[in-house]
């Protein structure tokens, strides 16, 4: 458990100081200019199965955040249906949620598992939550219901 308060406390504080005001509210990991996943396509988790930006020019508004993707194919499937490739937690990290708080979730530190997309903070973070994924899945489906509409930096105090 030290282990793990430790991790949460050396990156609270360079997240509370990297992570943007957040344009989409706070249940949406946004940067200032209304960004989510920095730009990567949430589509192309799903069908090209690896982390891919999306462009510029093709882009899609969900819930007060813009979404890029990398072709009118993905940006089509995501406006049908935004909930099948939505990250869980807002894009927010996983483990982070498992422990209570609001991290910024890396899109390059993903996995699906049962048809949902979840983001990291860290190589270290992605292997722990990857120890026991179902538990912290639990836990952070647990913690997401009172933290959702929490700024991330409310929760480190």
């Amino acid at each position: 458990m030290n282990v793990i308060k430790s991790v949460l406390s050396g990156v609270a504080l360079s997240v509370a100081m990297t992570t943007a005001t957040l344009a989409a509210g706070v249940d949406v990991n946004a940067s200032n200019t209304g960004l989510a996943m920095q730009g990567y396509d949430p589509v192309a988790y799903f069908t090209l199965g690896e982390a891919t930006p999306g462009q510029v020019a093709i882009t899609a508004i969900h819930n007060d955040a813009q979404y890029r993707f990398v072709n009118e194919d993905h940006k089509v499937a995501f406006e049908s249906d935004p909930e099948a490739y939505l990250p869980q937690y807002g894009g927010f990290c996983a483990f982070g949620a498992a422990m209570g708080f609001k991290f910024d979730g890396d899109p390059n530190l993903w996995k699906i598992v049962d048809g949902e997309l979840f983001l990291n903070l860290s190589k270290d973070v992605q292997k722990r939550w990857e120890g026991d994924i179902p538990g912290y899945v639990e836990k952070a489906d647990e913690n997401w219901k009172e933290i959702e509409d929490i700024a991330p930096a409310d929760l480190q105090s």
